[in-house]
C-alpha cells in the first residue's frame, strides 16, 4: 500500500487529486488548514505549508506511522495578484503568492525528503501551468497573454526550476520528480472561470503520481503532452 501526501487538499484541485489517489488505493494524506475540509476516505493532516512548525510536525506524523512517502504532490497555491496587471504588481503580490507556491513547496518538499528517499521509489508531483512557460508568454499569444500575472506566473516559473533541480538530485534514489499543468479550471483560485472540472485537472498530476519504475523525470507537461520550457 502506498503512502500519499496532497498539500492544499481541502478544496479545488488538490481535493479531486486527494480523492483520485484514494482511489488507487493509497492511504492518503490531506493536507488542509481546516479538517473539516479534507476529502471523505483520506486523513486530514493540519499542514499550512509557510509554518514551519506545522510543515515539520506533518513530516513527523507521516514517519512515525509510516516511515516513509511514496507520492508527494504539491499543490498547494495562491494566485495574489488575480486581475492585476504586470505594472500594478507590488513586492507584497509577489511575496504573499511566493511565500505559498515556492518557498511552501521547498519546505514542505525538503522535509519529506528522508521520507521520500526510504521508499525507494517515490513520486513527486509539482501543480505549475503553462503561464509559467517562458517560451509561450514570450509567444505573446493565447492563454499566456491573456493572464499575464507577474507574481502567480513567474512564481510558477521558480517552481518549474525547482522541479528539475530536485528531479536532477533525487533520480539516484528513485525518486521522479514532475511539473504537470491542470489547464484551466473552473476552481476558486481562477475565480471559476475555467473550461475543465477540478476532476478532469486532476487527472494528469494522479497519471505522473503513478507512474511506473523508468518513467520520466524533470519533465514539464500537461494532459496533452510536453509543454515548453
Amino acid at each position: 500500500m502506498k503512502i500519499a501526501l496532497v498539500t492544499g487538499a481541502g478544496r479545488g484541485i488538490g481535493r479531486e487529486i486527494a480523492r483520485q489517489l484514494g482511489g488507487h488505493g493509497m492511504v492518503v494524506f490531506a493536507g488542509v488548514r481546516d479538517e473539516s475540509q479534507a476529502p471523505e476516505g483520506t486523513r486530514p493532516l493540519l499542514l499550512d505549508v509557510t509554518d514551519e512548525a506545522a510543515v515539520t510536525n506533518a513530516a513527523k506524523t507521516v514517519g512515525e506511522e509510516f516511515g516513509r512517502l511514496d507520492v508527494l504532490v504539491n499543490n498547494a497555491a495562491i494566485c495574489g495578484d488575480l486581475g492585476v496587471t504586470p505594472a500594478e504588481a507590488t513586492a507584497g503580490h509577489m511575496r504573499a503568492t511566493y511565500e505559498v507556491g515556492v518557498f511552501g513547496v521547498v519546505a514542505v518538499t525538503h522535509a519529506m525528503i528522508p521520507l521520500l528517499r526510504a521508499s525507494g521509489g517515490a513520486r513527486v508531483v509539482n501543480m505549475t501551468t503553462r503561464l509559467a512557460s517562458l517560451a509561450l508568454t514570450s509567444a505573446g499569444e493565447g492563454i499566456n497573454a491573456e493572464w499575464a500575472m507577474l507574481a502567480y506566473n513567474s512564481a510558477k516559473s521558480a517552481l518549474n526550476a525547482i522541479t528539475v533541480l530536485y528531479a536532477n538530485e533525487l533520480a539516484g534514489s528513485g525518486i521522479l520528480v514532475n511539473a504537470v499543468d491542470p489547464g484551466h479550471c473552473a476552481t476558486d483560485l481562477t475565480g471559476h472561470t475555467g473550461t475543465r472540472t477540478a476532476a478532469q485537472g486532476a487527472a494528469v498530476a494522479v497519471r505522473m503520481a503513478t507512474l511506473g519504475t523508468g518513467g520520466p523525470t524533470g519533465t514539464f507537461s500537461s494532459e496533452e503532452g510536453p509543454l515548453p520550457w
